[in-house]
């Protein structure tokens, strides 16, 4: 009898270690407008709250455990700093992964802003005292929009990770060159759509963003394509009243030029630039180690 009461507390105890085990799982779920959004929650030690927490936006039609987003929480971790790695929806339920070039693109590049502010709020309501945005490549420039125009007082510094940057001209001839046809023709038929109130009308185009011969609403068309000086990231870094840290990568061909480019803004103290030696737009392997130690010593200033 004794032998099998000893059995008994064995297995509840069991049970309950894989109960509280799910119950602190890294996952976590937040819903909005009938979609559920993911995001890897990692906080570190028992007084989490007493330091800041970064929370962190991915790259273009990404997600929140990329290689990148994971290298960083892991490093970060271990520099006991707190993160939340949000997985953008892109207008999809309980999205996780790449995001499949076969789906009908019904997302906005603003639509991330939204969702940044849901997160911060969720932060808030777990008892985060400070948070530092941090976003890499678009999620960048989505992180700094944000911070220009909705910055709220948790915010406490951003750090923009090798982040968008965006010339008329030059998006205009990147896509005659990627796809074959003119951009104007595509934004005209998109404008003449939305004009005519007919903005969720799919769109067969030659290509949207990464996706070669994608479908997309008029309306995603031009939250993409519509020219906006929003879209380039330094125009932004003048209004955004926290602390900036920039980080570069030297061998980056996705943005290239960056570092020049906002030398005469770090030079007169308006940001702060770091540029890594040897680092792609990635930051794969030690250059990761770099990475984390130029935001470490950033946060804790």
């Amino acid at each position: 009898m004794q032998i099998q009461k000893r059995l008994i507390l064995a297995v509840t105890l069991l049970l309950l270690v894989l109960a509280n085990f799910t119950v602190s799982a890294d996952n976590v779920q937040l819903q909005q407008q009938g979609l559920t959004l993911n995001a890897h929650w990692h906080p570190v030690g028992d007084e989490w709250q007493s330091r800041p927490v970064i929370l962190i936006t991915h790259g273009t039609l990404a997600h929140g455990r990329m290689e990148i987003t994971t290298a960083l929480q892991d490093l970060l971790g271990d520099a006991g700093l707190s993160s939340l790695s949000i997985t953008l929806s892109l207008d999809q339920d309980q999205r996780e992964g790449m995001y499949d070039c076969e789906t009908v693109h019904r997302h906005k590049h603003t639509d991330a802003l939204d969702e940044i502010g849901i997160w911060l709020d969720w932060l808030q309501e777990q008892g985060a005292q400070e948070v530092v945005l941090l976003g890499h490549s678009r999620g960048a420039n989505q992180t700094a929009w944000f911070a220009a125009e909705r910055g709220v007082d948790l915010i406490r510094k951003v750090v923009l990770i090798a982040p968008q940057t965006w010339d008329a001209d030059y998006a205009a001839r990147s896509y005659e060159k990627s796809y074959g046809v003119p951009l104007e023709e595509l934004l005209e038929e998109a404008q003449a759509l939305v004009k005519a109130g007919k903005g969720d009308t799919e769109i067969k185009t030659p290509g949207f963003i990464y996706c070669p011969q994608a479908t997309a609403t008029a309306e995603a068309v031009l939250s993409y394509y519509e020219p906006d000086t929003r879209f380039d990231t330094p125009a932004l870094l003048p209004k955004i009243d926290k602390p900036v840290l920039v980080i570069a990568g030297s061998e980056d061909d996705v943005v290239p030029g960056l570092p020049e480019r906002l030398a005469p803004m770090a030079d007169k103290g308006d940001i702060e630039l770091v540029t890594i030696d040897g680092a792609d737009h990635f930051f794969r392997d030690f250059f990761a180690d770099d990475m984390v130690e130029a935001i470490r010593a950033f946060v804790e200033k």
